[in-house]
């Protein structure tokens, strides 16, 4: 469940911010008061979602100078000001929204004005939050582009026309080959790249919220929905949608996929206006979608173009300049110095099958960043012991690596997935039977790992 926005009431008056307290917390906020300009700067530092900011803390000054003084210091801190004063004037405004405010509202306000304004700004705040890191995941997904090997080299080629275009993509490959970083490259690659890349794993998100998550909802759609929501749809106007696991969407939810591909037409839930997105739609699977679980029409509107791309044992040309990408930023992450690999530990890298691909290679390399004892990882630190589907009885469970306890469940249940997948050639339908668990279930383990 989300956290209620916490609001900071600034204001000399002690009438006002009691006003505002009780009204903001009746409407499911969380309310911090100030005042005076030193408790303003206080708060601030622990970033509330919204200022509510008076410009004067002095009962003797109808200036606006207190709070024009404290804007610049707020804005340094990226929060959003809403500005208040019963002595307004259209200079005063004008120079507040010059050193950035967000708005500037005269006392006394109206409730359902004032709170109105609140959600729209709030709303406008989660919006570009969500915008930031999604630009941030897509410099992530396009930094783990490599295409060294032959084959790799002979994909790109085909992306080059491929982006080009704006028909819609799917992508076919294993789990963890990479998916995310081809559709980030066709992105990346095309017209639409000055827009948002906005992805969403279908595997991991709740079937009650599927169509939440897709389409957005607005305030009190459903329980919880305090707020209105932007779905990826809207998200993505202008530039490109990709929907990871497209196999685990619901059949319910099928045909509204398939209107919004053919007409660009959608409605958030409780929504009694349907608005229009133009995205480009990339989508990707790991297993065949069987005409029983999935609309033929719909698979017809997703796969305009096919692409696969293939698994890592098959381009091992390519590891070490995954490993040189990758080895750094594990390093910064967990506060290591920088280690490199021994002669024995690449060529084990080179000799492995990677039944996990490019995700197996990166939780591989995690691991010995975590535990290496030297700045050298020798192949015993990448401890890569391949075990065989179903182990014989008479044979006992093999440990995990040293450093980590004998019965890791985390480390024991990957071993045993990464061994169906290699049995079951990375289908991961197949993997799912051979591991007694649905697709769906086998997705969300690899999500986690």
């Amino acid at each position: 469940m989300q956290s209620p926005a916490r609001i900071l009431v600034a204001d000399d008056d002690a009438d006002i911010i009691l006003a505002l307290e009780l009204l903001l917390q009746q409407a499911g906020y969380q309310v911090l008061t100030a005042s005076t300009p030193a408790q303003v700067l206080q708060f601030a530092a622990i970033k509330p979602d919204l200022v509510l900011l008076d410009m004067n803390f002095c009962s003797d000054t109808t200036s606006g100078h207190d709070g024009l003084q404290l804007l610049p210091a707020l804005k340094q801190l990226e929060l959003s000001v809403i500005l208040m004063t019963a002595w307004a004037s259209i200079d005063l405004a004008v120079q507040a929204m010059q050193q950035g405010a967000d708005y500037f509202l005269q006392k006394p306000w109206h409730n359902s004005t004032l709170l109105q304004l609140i959600a729209d700004r709030l709303e406008l705040r989660r919006l570009r939050q969500r915008q930031w890191q999604q630009q941030q995941l897509a410099q992530q997904e396009r930094s783990a582009w490599v295409a060294h090997s032959e084959v790799m080299q002979r994909l790109e080629k085909q992306l080059s026309r491929i982006a080009g275009s704006d028909a819609n993509v799917l992508i076919l490959g294993e789990s963890g080959v990479g998916k995310s970083a081809l559709a980030a490259r066709i992105h990346q690659l095309s017209a639409r790249h000055s827009g948002a890349f906005v992805s969403v794993n279908m595997a991991a998100i709740p079937q009650q919220l599927f169509e939440a998550e897709l389409f957005g909802h607005e305030k009190g759609a459903f329980t919880d929905a305090k707020h209105k929501r932007t779905g990826r749809f809207a998200l993505a106007d202008g530039g490109t949608l990709f929907l990871d696991e497209i196999g685990c969407l619901p059949a319910e939810l099928q045909p509204k996929l398939l209107r919004v591909l053919e007409t660009g037409w959608f409605e958030p839930v409780g929504a009694s206006k349907s608005q229009r997105s133009d995205a480009r739609i990339i989508s990707a699977t790991n297993s065949e979608l069987s005409s029983d679980q999935f609309r033929s029409d719909l698979l017809f509107r997703l796969n305009t173009l096919v692409i696969e791309i293939p698994p890592l044992r098959a381009r091992p040309q390519d590891i070490p300049a995954l490993v040189q990408q990758l080895l750094p930023a594990l390093c910064r992450k967990h506060h290591r110095p920088q280690l490199q690999l021994s002669p024995s530990a690449w060529q084990q890298l080179q000799d492995y099958a990677w039944p996990g691909n490019v995700r197996e290679l990166q939780h591989v390399l995690e691991r010995a960043v975590v535990l290496a004892e030297q700045t050298e990882l020798h192949s015993s630190d990448l401890a890569l012991q391949p075990s065989p589907p179903q182990p014989p009885s008479d044979q006992a469970t093999p440990l995990a690596p040293m450093g980590l306890p004998p019965f890791d469940l985390q480390w024991h249940q990957q071993q045993l997935i990464n061994a169906a997948l290699q049995a079951a050639e990375g289908q991961q339908a197949e993997a799912a039977r051979l591991l007694g668990i649905s697709r769906f279930a086998l997705a969300r383990r690899l999500e986690k790992s």
